[in-house]
């Protein structure tokens, strides 16, 4: 496996567990279905939230959240929508990231809300 993508699959852990420490429920993890695919479906109280991390090992080129461009965020909702339809889930939705900076420490910022529908 890549660095980069062992990197991100590292990132994608630290995330489910700061999640749960948050007291959110995992549904699925690196969903994908078709062109879709996101990486951490949760529930947290009656929101279904739909995040997307960004691993970085660094910020010189910028904070990993910044990497969630529209075009990220439009095909994001599209699966999302697909996901709850195809579920049959009725409950309202959220988009969040979480970016996360592993290098000597480890930094998580969790971005509530990130974007909408």
């Amino acid at each position: 496996m890549a660095q980069h993508n062992q990197l991100g699959k590292q990132g994608e852990g630290l995330a489910v567990q700061f999640l749960q420490k948050l007291g959110y429920t995992i549904i699925e993890t690196n969903w994908q279905k078709h062109k879709f695919e996101i990486d951490i479906i949760a529930q947290h109280n009656n929101e279904i939230v739909f995040v997307e991390v960004k691993t970085r090992s660094t910020a010189y080129f910028g904070k990993p959240e910044e990497a969630v461009t529209r075009a990220k965020q439009k095909h994001l909702i599209e699966g999302a929508d697909f996901y709850l339809q195809e579920k049959e889930i009725d409950l309202e939705a959220r988009f969040d990231v979480i970016s996360v900076i592993i290098n000597h420490t480890t930094e998580i910022n969790h971005i509530k809300e990130a974007f909408n529908y």
